[in-house]
């Protein structure tokens, strides 16, 4: 099933389940786009480029809560995952804490540039990450 944006279901669970005082590293698995899918269909490019757009918007929410993109890399195949399962990008983003990660989503600056990343992904993955062992 393809999924780009988390569930307020999805939050809420991860609220309850992460350390409030731990840092998080968000693993992001990403499938663009041939062409961005805009809901207004003002822009004409590919996802690629709107994830590029939203990455450059989104930078100044990411750095505002102490945040910063640890990793980003091209993903070149899957040794363990369903066969149909491929990513074209993957990113390691390090937030000082879940609480960290919820005020930038929440705020009216990054509201605003989410419509790129939306636009730009066919499918997605978000994984939220904590170090320690099980």
């Amino acid at each position: 099933m393809a999924t780009v944006n988390p569930s307020q279901e999805e939050l809420r669970k991860i609220l309850d389940e992460i350390p409030k005082d731990q840092p998080v590293v968000m693993l992001n698995l990403l499938r663009f786009r041939d062409k961005a899918a805009y809901k207004d269909d003002s822009e004409d490019c590919s996802g690629r480029d709107a994830y590029k757009r939203y990455m450059t918007e989104a930078a100044r929410s990411v750095s505002e809560v102490g945040a910063e993109v640890i990793w980003s890399g091209r993903s070149v195949g899957s040794l363990i995952a369903p066969p149909d399962e491929s990513w074209d990008q993957v990113l390691l983003v390090r937030y000082p804490s879940i609480n960290a990660f919820l005020a930038m989503i929440e705020s009216p600056e990054y509201k605003g540039v989410v419509k790129h990343r939306t636009a730009a992904l066919e499918d997605s993955r978000l994984v939220a990450n904590v170090e320690g062992t099980p």
